[in-house]
């Protein structure tokens, strides 16, 4: 595989970014539209949007920050797209973003989180007039949501005990498991709720499984197990809209496997590394940094041979080849950011989905 070594270009900054959706993904995941009724004041209930699409697509509509119009505004609605399909409106205030409140934030970070979520992405938006309206109103726009929507992915290590916890499942159905969690066990350590539901066992889900089907995967999983998986809160803020909760969308900070974030400012001698595209372990490809130099920017930044580029500068590299990332790295002159995991934890992520 071709090696490159990054250096730096000028980068134009962009106050409007246009994000295309995929018209034929997410026919499984319908729109989160909340009946907007409206109290005595006027104001409307937030809207929330699951939106999935491939490496080679974008998701559809502007993102727009306008003089005369507070907000982060959603413009340019692509016709017959699975945006305008499932009820995104021109004019609409983005609240939200994967759980994360960004009302206040500025708009290039918002930006950044959108295209930092990879493929999928959770956007909580408020229809135009209630979002004046409520602002007219001074009301809080961070009450009107839930505080925590996301599911957490959590790993476990076997003691001598066990894993620490036990599973429930009405009589004669599949699929639905209600987790008890043993008080400083194994699995309380890494994060289950006590009163959880199962959703995800080693990355795959229990749908369809017996409660006997389950007791044997989790007895092939030796001494670690991975689950996904949902307080009731969070469970029913999903079942009541249609949607699957997916793994995507999970809070990992329980997870021993962690991102890293590398700032490096180029000295005389440049970065010191190169970045090669290769294949991964856990299928296609993906670009690699090596020859990591002793005493350069990118060892003072913590960098290790063989670790992965998952993003540039606050953007996934999510489908760019080798030549795209080099141009993102080098769009700054003199610095770049980036987002880098080792090959144990990129093993990880791949394995749980």
């Amino acid at each position: 595989a071709a090696m490159k070594q990054t250096k730096g270009l000028e980068g134009d900054k962009m106050s409007i970014i246009k994000f295309e959706f995929n018209p034929k993904v997410g026919i499984d995941n319908p729109a989160l539209t909340l009946t907007e009724d409206t109290d005595g004041e006027g104001v409307g209930e937030p809207r929330f949007y699951l939106l999935t699409k491939d490496n080679t697509e974008t998701f559809g509509f502007c993102l727009h920050e306008e003089l005369g119009c507070r907000g982060h505004v959603i413009r340019q609605i692509e016709l017959g797209g699975v945006a305008q399909r499932r009820g995104l409106q021109d004019g609409d205030r983005l609240l939200q973003v994967n759980g994360h409140f960004v009302d206040h934030m500025d708009h290039l970070r918002v930006v950044q989180k959108i295209k930092a979520s990879g493929n999928q992405v959770l956007l909580a938006v408020l229809d135009g007039d209630s979002y004046e309206a409520a602002k007219s109103l001074g009301r809080d726009l961070s009450q009107m949501l839930p505080d925590d929507i996301r599911p957490r992915l959590c790993h476990i290590t076997r003691d001598k005990s066990g894993f620490g916890f036990s599973v429930s499942c009405p009589e004669g159905t599949k699929g639905t498991f209600q987790l008890s969690v043993l008080q400083d066990g194994p699995a309380d350590r890494a994060g289950v709720p006590p009163g959880s539901w199962l959703l995800e066992l080693n990355g795959d889900s229990v749908k369809s499984y017996s409660h006997t089907q389950l007791t044997r995967k989790l007895k092939q999983s030796g001494n670690k197990v991975t689950l996904l998986v949902a307080s009731s809160a969070v469970e029913e803020f999903y079942r009541l809209r249609g949607l699957r909760v997916t793994a995507a969308l999970a809070d990992t900070s329980w997870l021993p496997f962690k991102v890293r974030e590398l700032h490096l400012v180029k000295g005389p001698a440049g970065y010191g590394f190169l970045l090669k595209e290769d294949d991964c372990s856990s299928g296609g490809v993906g670009q690699f940094l090596w020859d990591v130099d002793v005493g350069l920017p990118a060892e003072q930044a913590g960098m290790k041979e063989g670790d992965r580029v998952l993003a540039v500068n606050g953007e996934s590299i999510e489908g760019l080849d080798h030549e795209q990332t080099v141009h993102r790295i080098r769009a700054r002159e003199d610095q770049v950011t980036l987002l880098v995991i080792d090959p144990a934890g990129d093993e990880f992520y791949h394995s749980v989905g």
